[in-house]
């Protein structure tokens, strides 16, 4: 039965998601996981999926053509780490995340709104990577950032006391991280990936307000979605 208009919802997470999280961490080997896998998809994939169906209304106020669909890959991350390439060779990720995006070609998908919840901190904001000069993202960002410089540090000072931001430039073959905004055009022509993000406790994420605060943090940061991702921007 639906809620009332004036009736709380029930939280989506409770300490148990946390608790396997730390418990994934400690025991990343398969055998544990297949003990775990009821727990898992009570405590983690359910949740997660309900936080789905709560914040599909307020994401589709901010664009029509986020993607809601629920797909692994496309909404939720795979729990699954690909460990061909990895040094860490753990087969599991002791976190997962939400992700809206809307899709504009068959590459596009590399800009997000995203929710994620890991074992000690839950963290909200918009997250982009690409993989150089030639993706989607660049090619729309570059010539955006050269004639609209005072626009994104306006967004830098209305958000920069409330979000942490962080950005990656490859250098010397490897992945480097820089604090702060990265502003000016030589920057972004040697960006791969930028963060920003809300930090919050676990007991936030077990509030019955949670899934409002996620959409607060999706309204303040969908600026800077809509600069990086959607082809029809304007400032």
């Amino acid at each position: 039965m639906p809620k009332k208009k004036h009736e709380v919802a029930d939280p989506l997470f409770g300490p148990e998601t946390f608790r396997f999280f730390r418990e994934l961490a400690r025991n990343n080997r398969k055998p544990w996981m297949d003990q775990n896998r009821d727990r898992y998809r009570d405590a983690v994939v359910a949740p997660m999926r309900g936080l789905l169906d709560r914040m599909t209304p307020a994401v589709l106020r901010l664009d029509f053509g986020f993607d809601v669909s629920g797909r692994t890959g496309r909404n939720f991350s795979r729990i699954h780490r690909d460990i061909r390439f990895a040094r860490d060779k753990s087969p599991y990720r002791p976190q997962m995340y939400l992700r809206f995006s809307v899709p504009t070609g068959p590459e596009d998908s590399d800009c997000q709104l995203y929710v994620g919840v890991a074992a000690e901190v839950v963290t909200a904001g918009l997250r982009m990577y690409h993989s150089g000069r030639r993706s989607p993202t660049a090619q729309r960002v570059l010539p955006r950032i050269a004639e609209h410089h005072a626009w994104l540090d306006r967004q830098r000072r209305r958000l920069a006391r409330r979000y942490e931001s962080y950005w990656y430039a490859s250098e010397q073959g490897e992945w480097t991280k820089h604090a702060g905004w990265p502003v000016e055009p030589d920057e972004w022509k040697k960006l791969k990936g930028w963060v920003v993000r809300r930090k919050m406790t676990p007991a936030a994420a077990c509030r019955p307000a949670f899934p409002g605060e996620i959409g607060r943090v999706f309204r303040e940061v969908f600026p800077l979605y809509s600069f990086t991702a959607l082809p029809d921007w304007k400032p």
